[in-house]
């Protein structure tokens, strides 16, 4: 074989040469596609290289290299380089060791694969191709159609190297894992057997890291890339390509770019489907299998040919042309023997030969068929089907199906009859030999299929794809049909009507066969779930088809048939047998009545009257098989059902059924050692008969049956019978459960009943229980199936057999699966990169950079989405998945996805930059992204992604695509686009809905998918109440464990029974909750996408929701009303059994429901509340019950799905009454609300908080806003306003605003008390809320007034009460008097100190200094004043002098001041000062004051340092950053008080004096006094420059003429006695003495001495300097001024006078009013602090802090003014709710919320209330709203009385009318009759005439 290919490679040598040779040739042009001509050549020659590739001429690596020829060729990027690879021996060896034989299997690969994506293209796109030549000038848009056909060629050949790349990783991996497991498995055990878990195990580790490893990533890193670039080249071909206006070459560029971006994603779904053939025996089967399908292939291809077919007639073969030419086609028929006998000779050896060959075929076929079926039903069938599955034998199958041969069919002179004896009709067909063979294929064929997809739901869909092939009316056909859907839950939802409808055709016209009534019986349950819609669909079929399908033997001549079908049949019922037909269809009536169904139940009672059926039962020659039937059938539509059947319970026809199955029991039980050898009669005892006994009697409904206490001697033969048929030994142990379960019930009735039974009896009861119950205990042990597992022996297995084998490669795909799924996101994530910035593929400056710049790919890609929708759904799909991907990103993956990501954006986008910072900004962002999205980026993403066309493709698609899953994804676009609350996007939608007139169609589409959901509830929601009680014991006891003990039977009051009824239950247990179909799984993300539209509150889209002012309007408010009232079930009327309907399945989308009404309401939308509150389904009683209800039995096992439903029905409730000031909704809604239950409700969910610690929904916060629920309901309604009422308040809340003022007048020891409380109380829950409830009023835009209810967030906790008291103290007033701006401008300090105070929570330490701040400061401060007190006394404590106290005063001081201490803190706790002291003085006595005070000073410093901590601890300074910190002050100061500390301790005691200042800082009066000079500081410096200037005129005035005047007294500085010399001084001294040097100083001369003491005064103004330092320092510090220290002058002196007026003029400026006019200054501000904080005290006191308005205004009031501040108006409330706008999510904003945090946004101060209060509003406004109210009253009831009148008018008019009609009618119209008519009235007239008609 190899010769051969070899051989014909060789001969296309030179083509292959010549066809290299043009494609470099064409590579190496500048411009390639420039002559048409030549691309005609080129065309040929790539289809020539497309076709030798297929064939397998080429090598992997020579492939490759072509491959690089190709793209260069359609590559954008100039200057190509030399696309050839380097020498075969340097790229590498894996490529040698590719396999051998590679063109072949490629060969076979693309003849074996799906049609391509770019088969047929031509045609599609030449049309366009056309328009685009003459639309555009860019060379995107001008190539003509031969050049896009080349490059399409070309994008064949990519896939098809794509595909060989596939199966060559495949095969390494394979061969990866073959070596391995002979490493470890040698073949010498293959033979043997050896325990396998002492065999060794294969390295995973080692395969994982080599398949990673076969996945190279950028250039020279993998030989597998089909370029030079690492896959740059590739990506940019397929970019610039996509760009193109062809759509078929847009579909193959996107196909390949998904297809590269999904490498590892394909080999490992593709591995999985890897199905190894290990024996010989399997690749014998392989072999022959694919030479059969094969040679059946190529049979089925060449039919026409073996086929034979009867030549066709010129009339068509219609009836009525058949009939008129019938005698034509005799004369023709006689001319054709002529010329056959004539040419019989010539024709008798070629027909001969002919007719050999078509028997031989057909013998072939056969065969063929008979050996597949036997491979198909022998050995491990499972893994058959899948080796046929994937060798494409159906598709074989399927076509010859299809092949075109003369089908046996009946005469046309045939007439088929039908009647009630024998429905089956009788057909007398003639068959030709020929047919006779193919029929026989053709059944080989369908049971071929049939073993194909039995138990295989692969299978099974595969041929539901071609489903349409058999919908004919062949009985094969519908076997086959009942294969495909057998037991395939997906398929069964899915069915459509034209199915159903086309079997209960073939029942009308081509005889009623059981084969149809199979098929339906099938579809009605699979996977042991009921599928409703097919039991309603059905029933509603069978009903409309007549008598002709639905066959009862009612009357009596079909009864008495219907008894000689029975007699006929006593051996056994025959398929072909009308009785057989007749049980079918009783039992599929009693199937489709199965589970519950009300709709089907009703139906089937009306088909067959209960009366009928115990006719039937009852009969003496019934046999078993309608027993079995009919009593089922009883079961399921009588006894098991929804609703109450009254007959079953009030007639004595059940009683009668149950007297024969007491008969019936007994001929089962007349032989008790000996089985029955009735099989059928068995059968129907156990499972048929006891089942509708138990159905009975433990039905609810049978409770109130009066007819069980006349009839109790049948229960008591029944309890007998039972419990005779348990006593068989024969009796299976399965079987023997379901008879207990039965005994149990009839037990239970009887002793609730009061039926007396015999004492034997009742003992055979408890014995039975007993056992059953001691059994079932042992059976739940868990040891007990360990311990039976343990002991079976562990047989040796053969290592190399299939299971082992198959296992190994479990192994493996596993370990890939676990290795390379974080690197397959990490791989597709880059695509959604690459998507986001195209333009770096391309060079800069080039035209296809630019235009990818401008989005042009992104539009491209957007439109042509649309073009895929009808032509490639698949790729359609992928599209929309990428651009959701673009728009909300979701990476998770690990370290390893991570670094793959960044080679691959490397590789990909930044090839030149090795650290990118971009890459690694993206990373950053990329990681953090998953933490909290940048919702300000995503926005971006979102408006540029609607430019290009975003909304409009997701609009169009939802209005055009009849596809599910392009609908879904299109609606998942739509809410990516919209995630966030993007108002662009809104309001872009909302544009695109008004201005092309696409809102009828829209709406239409998604207004029908909620119809269709609404319609598919119905169809498929069923309940059980004991099946979903039984679910929810079992979820607990799950959920339980093996917490709890078992419980020993016996123990308990209630007897045996109650115990064993739950491990007794029925063994087929029934699984209640079905999953949601595809029609109501897709109302989430429509809910969804709903919600987004009305996001913010776009009040727009809100009212457009609701009506579109169309000709038709589609209400989707109302639609989703509707849709929650189906939902839970309202439609049923079971509100009460609301946890019956709710689920785990449902309850996300109840819960999304809720939440898309909460946003249509928001805002608020008025008109959306009113539609809601007032419309006619049950909505607003379920969204109560909602609240109301325990919502069991969903709440035992999923607690939190309850609270998050009633936390939702709470919000919804409130939005309902959002800013209404009318009480219509609040009333609708307290219409059905108990006012009890809603407080018990929010009490329970107050104690649920222990139980669900940690969840999702905290318990309390779902209690906090049903608390707020009945707070705004209270306003309407009394009694739970009384309720609420009895609350008792905190004393906390009793303080008032004394207290705040008095926060920091709190003596030392207060600080030292422990602020935990001592002893945790249980609060009360009601107290709770209303603690942590607050209330504000706003004022709206139109100046109306509206209070808000809210929870105070947790963080506000943390609001320290020293921010309190500064906040409240502390703020200002405007120029308005208004103190809400400096307020609000402090709200994000406190926020921020909030936040702070939260998170110092979690440092305990830091903490626990920090809330004992003021402790620490008072501490510093008692230290400070200890330490100066000693230095002051002691000072200086070393010179030797005693001090001013000796020891023995010490001591004495000691003992009083412990004594004063110990007898304070006994009586007053204030004798922490008198024993800090008296430890002073104890210290100073035995350890010196030196030590003393270095021991108080370190105290002192570690105090400060731990005061600092605390502040800081408080602040939170250190994370305000550096330059915040500088600009502290008071930060500044505290590290100054550190800093002096540290010099008094270190440097010199004295330091210490300076902390006395500290005095200022600690007290406020102190501070004032301070304040007084500072506060006009510029006043009193001005004023003293004021003096200075005077001082310095009056220096020069006294320089110039007064010099000799300025004589000042002065005392000399006299020499101090020196201290008496030390020691060493002496020795100094004497030393000094001995060597003859005086070293001591000279005294003073006696001469020098005197003449000091003579001197007494001196010149003091001899400079002006001197002269102004005299003036300034003498002249201001004396009372007379300068004049006091100068000369005394004569008056004989001229400058006398002059003297006079200087010093008059000094003293009065300078002395009187300069100096005067400062301490005025002083004394005024001083004045002024104090006026103001009078004032400010009594504002505080008497005027609202947020209105302003004073205290009188609410005299007389309802409200007082304390009222007023404390509940209305509150000022740390509005800080609360301010906070609470900044920590809630914006898109979760009520509409209040919505608007008030627009106006923080805006920093609008409007929304406060000013000079008003609603209590003030209301008061005054109360008599003209009751004056309204009378008049509206009045209004309404002469409305009502004109109504009334125009009604009788109305009537009136009608009579007269038509009594005159009726006389003209009857000829009465003479004169005497008119008058006599004209003269009676009204009344009397109409009387007589209808007295005269009766």
């Amino acid at each position: 074989m190899d010769d051969s290919r070899d051989n014909k490679k060789n001969r296309f040598s030179n083509t292959m040469v010549f066809m290299e040779e043009y494609l470099n040739h064409v590579l190496h042009d500048s411009l390639p596609f420039h002559n048409q001509e030549k691309n005609k050549l080129t065309y040929e020659v790539v289809s020539l290289a497309r076709h030798l590739i297929y064939f397998g001429f080429y090598s992997f690596f020579e492939l490759l290299r072509l491959t690089r020829t190709l793209l260069g060729i359609i590559d954008c990027w100039p200057n190509h380089a030399s696309n050839n690879l380097p020498q075969e021996e340097t790229a590498g060896k894996n490529v040698k060791r590719s396999i051998h034989g590679m063109g072949q299997m490629m060969s076979t690969m693309v003849l074996n694969r799906k049609q391509s994506v770019f088969a047929a293209a031509g045609s599609r796109g030449a049309g366009l191709v056309a328009d685009g030549q003459r639309a555009g000038k860019d060379s995107i848009d001008d190539m003509d159609l031969t050049v896009m056909d080349t490059k399409l060629k070309i994008l064949e050949i990519l896939q098809f190297i794509l595909n060989v790349r596939l199966d060559y990783r495949l095969s390494f991996l394979l061969s990866v894992f073959k070596k391995e497991f002979v490493e470890v498995y040698d073949m010498g055990d293959a033979d043997a057997t050896t325990n396998m878990e002492q065999a060794a195990t294969i390295n995973l580790q080692q395969i994982g890291e080599q398949a990673e490893a076969m996945f190279g990533v950028g250039k020279g890193n993998s030989i597998l890339e089909v370029d030079d670039e690492g896959g740059r080249m590739f990506l940019r071909v397929l970019i610039h390509l996509t760009m193109h206006r062809y759509p078929p070459l847009v579909s193959g560029a996107l196909q390949l770019l998904f297809k590269h971006f999904s490498q590892r994603q394909e080999v490992l779904h593709t591995f999985k489907q890897v199905q190894l053939l290990i024996t010989s025996q399997d690749v014998e089967n392989y072999k022959l299998i694919k030479a059969d399908l094969d040679r059946l292939r190529t049979l089925v291809e060449k039919s026409e040919l073996w086929v034979e077919k009867k030549e066709k007639k010129s009339g068509g073969g219609e009836g009525k042309d058949k009939k008129d030419k019938k005698d034509k086609d005799k004369d023709k028929d006689k001319e054709r023997e002529k010329e056959k006998e004539k040419d019989e000779v010539a024709l008798e050896q070629p027909k001969k030969e002919k007719l050999e060959k078509t028997n031989e075929n057909y013998q072939k076929v056969r065969e063929i068929l008979e050996r597949l079926n036997r491979m198909c039903s022998s050995g491990v069938w499972k893994k058959q089907q899948r080796l046929l599955k994937n060798m494409g034998a159906h598709k074989v199958m399927l076509d010859l199906l299809q092949v075109s041969y003369d089908k046996v069919s009946p005469s046309p002179y045939l007439q088929v009859s039908y009647d009630k004896v024998s429905p089956s009709p009788y057909l007398q067909m003639s068959y030709d030999k020929n047919d006779v063979k193919m029929q026989e294929i053709i059944r080989y064929t369908h049971l071929f299929l049939q073993r194909f997809c039995m138990g295989n739901q692969e299978n099974q869909a595969l041929l539901h794809k071609n489903l349409n092939l058999f919908l004919n009316p062949g009985l094969l056909e519908a076997e086959t049909v009942q294969h495909i859907f057998s037991n395939n839950y997906q398929l069964c939802s899915e069915i459509s009507e034209g199915v159903l409808g086309h079997f209960i055709h073939c029942l009308a016209t081509h005889g009623r066969h059981v084969q149809y009534l199979n098929f339906l019986h099938t579809i009605i349950k699979a996977e042991g779930k009921y599928v409703k819609k097919c039991q309603d669909m059905i029933m509603t079929e069978l009903t409309n088809a007549g008598d002709d399908v639905v066959v009862f033997y009612n009357d009596k001549t079909s009864f008495s048939s219907m008894l000689d079908l029975m007699a006929e049949s006593r051996e056994g019922v025959s398929e072909s047998s009308p009785l057989r037909y007749h049980i079918s269809l009783v039992e599929l009536l009693a199937a489709c009545a199965e589970g519950k169904n009300v709709y089907t139940e009703i139906k089937c009672t009306s088909l067959l009257p209960l009366e009928d059926v115990v006719r039937v039962v009852t009969h003496d020659d019934c046999i078993t098989e309608v027993k079995v039937a009919y009593v089922n059938f009883v079961n399921h539509c009588y006894v098991d059902t929804e609703v109450e059947m009254k007959e079953i319970y009030t007639s004595n026809h059940i009683w009668n059924l149950f007297e024969d199955f007491i008969m019936d029991m007994a001929r089962v039980c007349n032989n008790r050692e000996k089985r029955l050898t009735d099989p059928v009669l068995e059968k129907y005892i156990i499972h048929v008969v006891f089942d509708t006994i138990n159905a009975f009697f433990s039905s609810p409904f049978s409770e109130n049956s009066t007819s069980l206490q006349t009839h109790h001697t049948i229960v008591t033969q029944l309890l007998q019978s039972s419990v005779r048929l348990l006593d068989c030994p024969w009796l299976q142990q399965q079987h023997r459960g379901i008879v207990e379960t039965c005994i149990r019930t009839l037990a239970l009735t009887a002793k609730s009943r009061t039926i007396s039974l015999p004492l034997d009896l009742e003992s055979q009861i408890s014995v039975m229980q007993s056992t059953s119950a001691l059994n079932s205990l042992s059976r739940s042990n868990p040891n007990y199936k360990s311990s039976t597992r343990s002991s079976r022996p562990i047989a040796p297995s053969n290592p190399w057999d299939y299971k082992n084998i198959i296992e190994k490669l479990q192994d493996i795909i596993n370990t890939l699966e676990e290795r390379l799924k974080p690197l397959v996101n990490a791989e597709l994530s880059v695509l959604v990169d690459v998507l986001h910035q195209p333009e770096l593929l391309f060079l800069e400056g080039s035209d296809v950079r630019h235009r990818c710049e401008a989005g042009g790919f992104i539009s491209k890609l957007i439109q042509h989405t649309m073009a895929l929708m009808s032509v490639e759904e698949k790729l359609c799909i992928k599209v929309l998945r990428t651009l959701q991907e673009m728009l909300i990103r979701t990476l998770e993956f690990d370290d390893k996805g991570m670094a793959l990501r960044k080679v691959l954006l490397q590789n990909y986008l930044y090839p030149n930059r090795k650290n990118n910072p971009k890459t690694d900004l993206a990373e950053l962002v990329a990681a953090g992204g998953e933490q909290e999205r940048d919702w300000a980026a995503i926005a971006g993403i979102q408006c540029r992604l609607d430019r290009e066309g975003g909304t409009r493709l997701f609009i169009d698609l939802v209005m055009s695509t009849k596809n599910d899953k392009i609908f879904q994804e299109s609606i998942q676009l739509a809410i990516c686009l919209l995630e966030g609350g993007n108002t662009e996007i809104q309001n872009s939608f909302f544009k695109l809905m008004m201005g092309d007139n696409k809102s009828e169609k829209f709406f239409k589409v998604l207004h029908e998918r909620m119809k269709e959901a609404q319609l598919d509830i119905k169809a498929t929601v069923s309940v059980n109440v004991g099946e979903m009680s039984h679910k929810a014991n079992d979820k607990e006891l799950d959920a339980a464990g093996s917490s709890r003990g078992l419980v020993i039977p016996g123990q308990t009051g209630h007897g045996l029974p109650a115990i064993a009824s739950l491990p007794a239950q029925p063994v087929a247990e029934q699984e209640v909750e079905t999953e949601m179909g595809p029609a109501v799984s897709i109302m989430k993300p429509i809910l969804r996408f709903l919600q987004l539209l009305c996001e913010n509150h776009n009040h727009d889209l809100q009212n457009f929701l609701r009506c579109q002012n169309n000709k038709t309007n589609y209400n989707l408010v109302c639609e989703t009303l509707q849709f929650l009232d189906i939902m839970c079930g309202s439609t049923t009327g079971g509100l009460g059994l609301l946890g019956l309907y709710v689920n785990e399945t449902n309850v996300h989308l109840i819960t999304q429901t809720l939440e898309t009404l909460t946003e249509y309401c928001q805002g608020p939308c008025q008109e959306n509340q009113t539609c809601i509150v007032t419309h006619e389904c049950n909505g607003i009683d379920i969204i109560t019950a909602l609240i109301l209800n325990d919502i069991s039995p969903l709440c035992r096992y999923r607690m939190e799905m309850v609270l998050q439903l009633k936390d939702n029905a709470s919000k919804l409730l409130l939005a309902l009454m959002e800013s209404r000031h009318d009480s219509e909704n609040a009333e609708r809604i307290l219409f059905n609300l108990r006012p009890r239950e809603l407080l018990e409700v929010i009490k329970k969910a107050y104690h649920q908080e222990s139980e669900f610690e940690g969840g999702e929904v905290s318990p309390r916060e779902v209690g906090h806003n049903i608390y707020i629920l009945a707070l705004q309901l209270a306003r309407h309604n009394k009694v739970l306003l009384n309720l609420l009422k009895s609350v008792k308040k905190c004393p906390q809340d009793e303080e008032g605003i004394s207290s705040m003022l008095n926060l920091n007048n709190r003596p030392l020891s207060q600080m030292l008390k422990a602020k935990t409380p001592t002893a945790v109380v249980e609060q009360d829950p009601l107290e709770h809320y209303d603690q942590h409830t607050a209330q504000i009023e706003i004022v709206r835009d139109d100046r109306s007034m509206e209070q808000i209810v809210f929870p105070v967030h947790s963080i506000c906790e943390y609001l320290t009460e020293e921010s309190k008291f500064r906040v409240f103290n502390t703020t200002e007033q405007d120029e308005q008097g208004s103190k809400v701006t400096h307020f609000f401008d402090q709200a994000s300090f406190l926020h921020g100190e909030m936040e702070w105070q939260k998170k110092l929570r979690s440092m305990p330490v830091l903490f626990w200094f920090s809330r004992r701040m003021t402790l620490w400061g008072s501490i510093s401060f008692n230290l400070a004043v200890f330490i100066n007190l000693i230095i002051a006394f002691f000072y200086p404590y070393n010179s030797g002098q005693a001090g001013a106290i000796d020891d023995s005063m010490l001591l004495m001081m000691f003992w009083v001041l412990m004594g004063l201490a110990l007898l304070f803190l006994l009586t007053q706790r204030t004798g922490l000062r008198p024993l800090t002291v008296a430890l002073i003085l104890r210290s100073i006595y035995h350890l010196g004051i030196g030590n003393t005070l270095i021991l108080l000073g370190t105290i002192n410093l570690i105090n400060k340092v731990v005061f600092v901590v605390s502040f800081v601890g408080n602040n939170g300074t250190f994370i305000m950053g550096y330059k915040a910190m500088v600009m502290d002050v008071e930060f500044i100061y505290h590290l100054a008080y550190v800093l002096t500390s540290t010099l008094g301790l270190c440097v010199h005691e004295l330091f210490y004096s300076i902390l006395l200042f500290d005095l200022i800082y600690r007290e406020e009066t102190l501070f004032n006094v301070i304040k007084s000079v500072t506060r006009n500081g510029r006043s009193i410096l001005l004023t003293a420059l004021l003096a200075l200037i005077l001082v310095y005129l009056f220096s020069i005035v006294g320089f110039l003429c007064l010099k000799n005047d300025f004589i000042m007294e002065v005392d000399p500085l006299l020499p101090l006695p020196g201290p008496p010399h030390s020691p060493a001084t002496q020795d100094f001294l004497n030393s000094c003495s001995s060597d003859g040097v005086s070293c001591t100083p000279e005294s003073t001369s006696p001469t020098l001495q005197k003449e000091e003491e003579e001197v007494g005064s001196e010149r003091a103004c001899d400079t002006l300097l001197m002269c102004i330092v005299t003036v300034m320092n003498h002249g201001l510090r004396n009372g007379g001024g300068v004049g006091d220290v100068l000369r005394k002058p004569s008056k004989n002196e001229p400058l006398f006078p002059a003297r006079v007026v200087y010093d008059l003029l000094f003293y009065f400026i300078v002395i009187i009013i300069v100096l005067n006019l400062i301490f005025g200054v002083i004394i005024d501000t001083f004045a002024d602090l104090r006026s103001e904080k009078q004032k400010k005290e009594e504002i505080l006191k008497t005027t609202c802090f947020i209105c302003g308005l004073e205290r009188d205004k609410f005299d007389n009031k309802t409200v007082s003014f304390e009222e007023h501040i404390k509940l209305e108006h509150n000022i740390w409330n509005y800080l609360y709710f301010i906070v609470l706008i900044r920590e809630k999510n914006k898109t979760d904003y009520t509409g209040p919320e919505s608007y008030v945090g627009q106006m923080i946004k805006n920093k609008n101060l409007d929304w406060f209330p000013r000079m008003q209060a609603m209590s003030l509003v209301v008061t005054d406004g109360d008599a003209e709203q009751n004056e309204m109210r009378m008049l509206q009253d009045k209004l309404g009831t002469t409305m009502k009385v004109v109504s009334t009148l125009t009604t009788q008018l109305t009537e009136l008019k009608e009579q007269m009318t038509e009594q005159r009609k009726r006389r003209q009618r009857m000829g009465f119209a003479d004169v005497q009759a008119g008058a006599a008519a004209a003269t009676m009235p009204p009344s009397a007239a109409g009387g007589s005439i209808h007295s005269y008609k009766t």
